[in-house]
């Protein structure tokens, strides 16, 4: 079963475990990054007075995945989007295509590679929880299976529809995603994209790829048109030219 992550802003405290949690388990610098970077894969933002929790969305059908061309990047049946550092060639494709802006470069580095949580698959390969939802000591955000935690989110929902914004963000997003999130405020306030479709985006890539066939085929067929009406008509006018008297080229 696909394993997922529920954010309640409503909840949380703005206390930063959460971010120490996530350097402690990927070996990364305590520095204090207000942004994503490549040493700082989980941050905790505040947008008037609303603590918000901004990391890797993990989506169900990952636009990053579709795009690498070297399959650097994978969605597991577990939940998360693993990057396989040894395949990756630095073309920063996932970069441009993450509709949520979340991977990083390692810009400082002489062969950098891209940078992004990974939900902490290594530690749940093991059994354990993230290590950022272990952490939350409110439990602002909690681990399990998706469908359950949907289910807890629409619980919550029902049961305090005048304390939550009534949607479940990432639920339908790009087609879903394995992190979740409640607000009592519009998620476009907390600096969520608030347009993206519901497809999943690799769809349209689909969608056009499919339609390149019948593209070069309509195209192939009005070109050779074109090349037969251009020659049929040169074809006539030296016919005309001969019943005419009209010399050749070559006569001089």
């Amino acid at each position: 079963m696909s394993k997922a992550i529920l954010v309640d802003t409503t909840r949380c405290i703005g206390c930063g475990a959460c971010v120490s949690a996530c350097k402690e388990a990927n070996g990364l610098p305590q520095n204090e990054d207000t942004t994503l970077t490549a040493e700082t894969l989980n941050i905790v933002e505040s947008h008037s007075g609303v603590f918000v929790r901004k990391f890797c969305m993990h989506c169900q059908d990952p636009t990053c995945v579709s795009v690498c061309p070297v399959g650097a990047l994978r969605k597991t049946a577990a939940g998360p989007v693993i990057y396989e550092e040894s395949r990756c060639m630095g073309c920063r494709y996932c970069m441009i295509a993450c509709p949520f802006g979340i991977p990083r470069y390692e810009w400082k580095l002489v062969l950098p590679k891209v940078k992004k949580c990974t939900m902490c698959a290594p530690r749940q390969a093991k059994g354990l929880q993230p290590a950022c939802t272990e952490a939350c000591p409110v439990q602002a955000s909690i681990f399990g299976e998706r469908n359950e935690l949907l289910r807890e989110a629409e619980n919550r929902l029902r049961q305090n529809p005048a304390g939550y914004v009534q949607h479940i963000y990432g639920k339908d997003e790009v087609g879903g995603t394995s992190v979740l999130y409640l607000s009592a405020v519009p998620f476009e306030a907390l600096g969520f994209p608030a347009n993206v479709p519901h497809d999943p985006l690799p769809m349209y890539t689909y969608r056009v790829l499919s339609e390149i066939p019948n593209v070069v085929a309509v195209g192939t067929v009005l070109l050779g048109g074109i090349w037969w009406i251009t020659k049929r008509r040169a074809e006539v006018a030296y016919a005309e030219g001969e019943e005419k008297g009209t010399p050749k080229a070559s006569d001089g």
